[in-house]
């Protein structure tokens, strides 16, 4: 990674979950990084301390912040969200300011930069995937797409990745599109941010809310039955492989950050409760009626050959530094939860007596 010594990055939302590491990554490969994040659903205390960087709270949809968004940079990594399926369909208006407008005002504003030789979005993988239940082959980044989308969220990633199309051909934007899979490991934080008006503020992605349940002897939910898959990918990977995409990758092409490995969320909730110790079996609940991305996993092959990228940490040693991290990290993330406990509470009593 010497290739970043002595360069100038922007990272939006690089105080989240994803954002935070590679800003590790970069400082420690010696780079200047500039992170703006509005802190929505993210903590200021996850960025790690340095001279090295530069810190703006606030969105880069705000004119005020963009105006500070000069030709300077050689890099810049698009990363900042409106987090989560759940989330967007609570919340399509919100979705549409944090995912898209974000997008659209950024790259608007980079169009005529000269010193900028890389600008990597993060796309979904679950917005190209097949939506099924049945037999899956690994998406690859030319597989056909589907206009039957889940949520809120998977249209915004989609469209993002219009606009980055759209950018690299009409104004020769150096954009690269970077995939991502199911991202987990530490500094994932339950509860992170600001309440967002939905359970799913708290309660995020299946691997840190199951090692969190496992950790207190809570029963893992398996949403119908624990049958669906996902390729999990850690998140120090993650980091490595944006940092290949804007290294090495085509302005105007695509790269799934991916392991090729399909893993179901049974199989995950016993690797969990194993390295946990927890002694409460799993249970079955219902299925959630919004997701029909039941089975997916990406293939690694491209990126494999033409960015050099590969998976390189094994799921079982990622998922037990992982647990290891929320072990000491828990009285911070129960901090962050309990902002919110009383929100999700009225919330969820509100759903119960909704039900019929």
């Amino acid at each position: 990674m010497r290739e970043f010594s002595d360069t100038s990055v922007l990272v939006t939302g690089g105080a989240g979950f994803v954002g935070s590491n590679l800003v590790r990554l970069l400082i420690g490969a010696g780079a200047f990084v500039h992170v703006v994040d509005n802190l929505l659903s993210a903590e200021r205390w996850s960025l790690v301390d340095s001279e090295r960087l530069d810190f703006t709270e606030g969105s880069i949809a705000d004119d005020r912040v963009l105006d500070h968004v000069t030709d300077r940079y050689d890099y810049v990594f698009h990363l900042c969200t409106y987090h989560g399926n759940q989330s967007s369909i609570h919340d399509p208006i919100s979705d549409h300011e944090h995912n898209q407008l974000t997008t659209l005002k950024l790259y608007e504003r980079l169009k005529h930069f000269t010193k900028l030789r890389r600008l990597v979005y993060s796309g979904a993988g679950c917005a190209v995937a097949k939506k099924t239940f049945g037999e899956v082959e690994a998406t690859t980044e030319d597989s056909a797409v589907s206009f039957d989308m889940d949520s809120p969220y998977s249209i915004s990633k989609l469209v993002g990745e219009l606009y980055s199309v759209y950018y690299a051909q009409q104004h020769q934007t150096p954009i690269v599109r970077a995939r991502f899979q199911n991202v987990y490991g530490p500094g994932e934080v339950l509860g992170a941010g600001r309440w967002r008006g939905t359970p799913a503020t708290v309660w995020r992605n299946v691997i840190p809310t199951f090692i969190y349940k496992s950790l207190t002897s809570e029963a893992l939910p398996l949403e119908g039955g624990g049958h669906a898959t996902r390729d999990f990918v850690f998140v120090e990977d993650i980091a490595r492989g944006l940092a290949a995409c804007a290294l090495r990758g085509a302005p105007g092409d695509v790269y799934n950050l991916a392991s090729g490995a399909e893993t179901s969320i049974a199989d995950l909730a016993e690797a969990v409760n194993a390295l946990t110790g927890n002694p409460t079996p799993a249970r079955t609940v219902p299925g959630r009626p919004w997701d029909r991305s039941g089975r997916r996993f990406g293939s690694p092959a491209k990126a494999r050959m033409q960015l050099g990228f590969e998976v390189e940490v094994p799921f079982s040693e990622g998922l037990r530094r992982t647990v290891d991290w929320t072990r000491e990290q828990l009285p911070r993330i129960d901090a962050c939860m309990a902002r919110h406990q009383a929100a999700m509470a009225a919330h969820e009593q509100a759903h119960s007596n909704a039900a019929p």
